[in-house]
């Protein structure tokens, strides 16, 4: 963890920023719960249980700009709650997301199976993609299952 938070430290530093205690806390709170696509408001609740004297607008802040030099991805999942996510060195793009659309479950998709398209895309159009993001909205596979147990137990009746 802290070697990551030296390379965020050095890539704010670049854009001529400081890892402010507050950032810091912020950041480690991400790196925490990685998995975990956290709102605004769950980082703050997070990061408030650390560092109490930080406010939530400190949060929105700090997101806002980790976002803004593209050090976190900030996603809309279509509910209407923005969701941070750390970008990390493994992909070159960003990964991909599952959403269910029945219990708001999201799953991630690491590989990036739009690399042959973005060759396409150059060759034949001249459009050279920078990054690009991928979601399926459907039915995750928990609740799938859920309903087929809901029916068989039915059919039992």
């Amino acid at each position: 963890m802290e070697a990551r938070i030296e390379k965020i430290k050095q890539q704010l530093q670049s854009q001529g920023y400081k890892l402010t205690p507050q950032r810091e806390a912020t950041v480690r709170v991400l790196l925490e719960n990685e998995e975990d696509h956290l709102s605004a408001e769950d980082v703050f609740m997070l990061v408030k249980d650390k560092a109490p004297e930080i406010g939530l607008a400190t949060v929105y802040r700090t997101l806002e700009l980790l976002s803004e030099l593209h050090i976190v991805e900030k996603l809309n999942f279509g509910d209407g709650v923005a969701r941070y996510d750390l970008r990390t060195d493994s992909n070159q793009h960003h990964h991909h997301h599952l959403i269910c659309v029945k219990c708001g479950a999201m799953d991630e998709i690491m590989d990036d199976w739009l690399g042959p398209l973005e060759e396409r895309l150059e060759r034949e159009y001249g459009f050279r993609v920078i990054d690009h993001r991928l979601d399926f909205q459907g039915i995750c596979h928990r609740c799938r299952d859920e309903n087929d147990g809901a029916e068989s137990d039915k059919s039992n009746s």
